[in-house]
């Protein structure tokens, strides 16, 4: 009986979103698989540098710390959001722009960190080869920064907001629509 009265009206819904994965209309599989790429070369980048014993100039190091352990958490919780449903739930509404700006400072904060890393460390083994892994994952943020143009183009010059008024009052249409000059119908 009850099969009866639900099996007409129950739909299946084709675009349920996957658990994890590129069902979001912000994130399609080649930005999904360079986030993860994103993700693993930053934290490849933060654990080689954490097991850095001694250092001459600590200021280099410390900054290649924070900038890829930036980068691994804040792209990790970017990529959790693109690929679930939880970014409709956060109430950010414009987030190609919070993406595209994210991605290009991160590239850029990532190039920084590690050719003063590279300039300024104690020429250790552990060292060298956590620059490598900082600059291939600024490679990568700039390939997924590319692709992003590729795919979405500037979010910045899309629609054109309207201009604003700053509070004055707009002049008076200089045609009346209804009527005569003497405001008669």
């Amino acid at each position: 009986m009850a099969n009866e009265v639900y099996a007409a009206t129950t739909v299946s819904n084709p675009k349920a979103p996957f658990w994890l994965g590129p069902a979001s209309e912000h994130l399609n599989m080649p930005r999904f698989a360079l986030k993860i790429l994103e993700v693993l070369l930053s934290l490849v980048a933060f654990v080689l540098e954490e097991t850095v014993f001694t250092c001459l100039n600590c200021s280099p190091l410390y900054f290649f710390e924070f900038v890829s352990c930036t980068a691994f958490l804040f792209t990790a919780l970017l990529l959790f959001l693109l690929s679930t449903t939880l970014h409709s739930r956060v109430g950010i509404s414009c987030w190609p722009k919070v993406d595209f700006l994210y991605t290009l400072l991160i590239a850029v904060f990532f190039f920084i960190a590690s050719i003063v890393f590279a300039a300024n460390n104690g020429k250790t083994t552990v060292e060298a080869v956590a620059v490598v892994f900082g600059f291939l994952a600024m490679a990568a943020f700039i390939l997924d920064f590319i692709v992003f143009l590729k795919v979405k183009g500037h979010p910045f010059q899309g629609a054109q907001a309207p201009p604003t008024t700053n509070g004055a009052v707009p002049p008076p249409e200089a045609e009346k629509l209804n009527g005569d000059a003497n405001g008669k119908a």
